[in-house]
Order: structure tokens, then sequence, then C-alpha cells
């Protein structure tokens, strides 16, 4: 009996080690594939690499093909403000995107909740053609979307074509099929019982979805609002046609500057560069903010239930 007691901790000990070795993320891939991973993410962070530098490089640089500058010129993200309106382009894009994202993520939240607590004829069809409306293109629609704000604002005599409300309208006809598609994945990984129980001791439907539910659908909600205020915010097409030099989202203001400097004599490659971040950097802020609950809500729509 003492040699088996004094063997067991020895056994049971290696065996957890052995464990931990097992779960460890860096053993699930042979070294090589791990290498040729690094490599393929380093490959794609160059274009990122070769933007800071052209960023805080001379134009002349930039125009000779030089990777290295041969001075840090980080003027340009000071100057870039006064050439471009980028201030009213951001305060654009951030209003337009995050508002089309609030609204489609509590709709589509609404929409999910019905689809996945109630059975109703065309219920199948309908989840079906959420999916089928994002491969529509959106050059199909915005003729028939300007035709629609055109005559709704001749006949109620304001001008719709042209007015942020217009803009947002037109990006929840993506983000809410979208939203209701990732929360109804979600959703469906939240037992019924939970609401069952909550409705037993007292609450309504309305209070059960407001207390239980919302609080444990907080992280796939997190990830609807980021993937949403992307519709918005690369968008390019919409933008161009539906807004007005008042209403210009960023990203026309980014096309518009890229096409005037081709004109002159030195293009502003520098100052280009140093927007291009700065637009960019709202929403790598954005990612990083909510990266748990991003990693998390992708997750879970990807458990069995």
């Amino acid at each position: 009996m003492t040699t088996v007691s004094g063997i067991e901790p020895r056994s049971s000990g290696k065996t957890r080690t052995n464990l931990r070795r097992d779960r460890d993320p860096q053993r699930l891939l042979p070294r090589w594939l791990q290498f040729v991973t690094i490599a393929v993410l380093l490959l794609f962070l160059l274009p990122v690499v070769y933007m800071l530098l052209i960023s805080v490089s001379p134009d002349l640089d930039a125009a000779a093909g030089k990777i290295w500058p041969s001075t840090f010129l980080f003027r340009n993200y000071l100057d870039v403000w006064s050439t471009v309106d980028l201030a009213k382009g951001l305060v654009n894009s951030l209003i337009a995107s995050l508002s089309a994202a609030v609204i489609a993520t509590f709709f589509g939240l609404g929409a999910a909740y019905c689809l996945t607590r109630f059975s109703f004829r065309g219920r199948a069809p309908f989840l079906s053609s959420l999916v089928g409306l994002q491969s529509i293109p959106g050059v199909m629609i915005i003729l028939p979307l300007f035709v629609v704000f055109s005559s709704l604002g001749s006949a109620l005599g304001i001008p719709i074509v042209g007015s942020r409300p217009a803009l947002i309208l037109t990006y929840l006809t993506f983000a809410i099929p979208f939203a209701t598609w990732l929360l109804v994945t979600n959703l469906q990984q939240i037992p019924v019982a939970f609401e069952e129980a909550a409705m037993i001791d007292g609450l309504t439907r309305f209070g059960a979805l407001r207390k239980i539910i919302f609080p444990l659908m907080i992280p796939g909600m997190v990830v609807t609002l980021v993937f949403s205020l992307l519709v918005g915010w690369n968008d390019v097409l919409f933008a161009s046609v539906l807004t007005t030099p008042d209403t210009q989202t960023v990203a026309i203001q980014l096309s518009a500057f890229a096409s005037t400097t081709e004109g002159g004599a030195l293009p502003l490659y520098g100052q280009l560069m140093a927007a291009s971040l700065i637009s960019a950097a709202p929403v790598v802020i954005l990612y990083m903010i909510f990266q748990r609950q991003l990693v998390g809500g992708l997750t879970a729509g990807g458990e069995k239930g």
C-alpha cells in the first residue's frame, strides 16, 4: 500500500503535465506550419507598414520609390486636416454608420427572437432569404433607391437625396438582414428553459427578453454592431450618389483627395497615406476595445446546442 501511494502522485503529476502540453495551442500545429502562418501574417502586414513609412516620408521620397524615408516628416498628420476636411468626413461616417449599426442590431435582435422562439408559416424561407439578400450587388439597387428617395422627396417637399437619413436607410437594407442572421445563430444557443423559468417567476415575455436574454446576448450583439458598422464605414458606392459636399463620408473624401492629387505637379503621397491611416484608426480602436466580446460572440455562434 505504501509503494502504490508513493507512485500515484508522480503518475497523476505526469498526466496533468501531459494534458497541459496537449492543450497548448502552440502544439496544435506542426512547427513548419507555424512558421508558414507567421510568414503569411507578416506578408499581409507589409502594406500597412509601407503606408506607415510613406505617411511620414517627404513626397519626393515617395515619388522616387524609396522605402525608408530620408527624414521623418510627422507634419503630414497635421497638414492633412487643413488640406482635406477630414473631421467633417469622419463625423458624417460615424453618424451614418453607427446609427445604422445600432438600429440594425436592435431590430435584428427582435427579429431573431421571433424566428427562434416562435413557429409560423414561412419561417424557413424567410431565414433562407436573409442569406440570399447578402448576395445582391449594391449596383443593382442603387438606381431604384435613388428613384424612390427622389420621388418621396418631391412628394413631401423635403430634399431626401443628399441627407444623412437617406444614407442610414440605405445601409439598413444590408445591415438588418445581416444582423438578424448573426443574432439567430447566437440566440439558438440560449435554452428556452431560461425564459420559461423567468415567466414562471412572474416576468412577462418582454421582461424575460430584457432581463434574461439581453444580458446573455451582449457578446453576440457586439459582434453584430461592429460588423454592421463596417457596412457603412467602408461604403463608397452609395455614399458617392446619395451625399452632398456637406454630408460626404470619409471614404468619399479620401477618393476625391486621391483623384485631385494626381493632377498636381507632385502628388501629396504623405498626406494621402496619413489620411488613410487616420480614417482606419476608429475601426481598429473599436476592434481593440471589444476584442474579448468579439471572440466570445463569434465562438458562441459556432457551438452546438
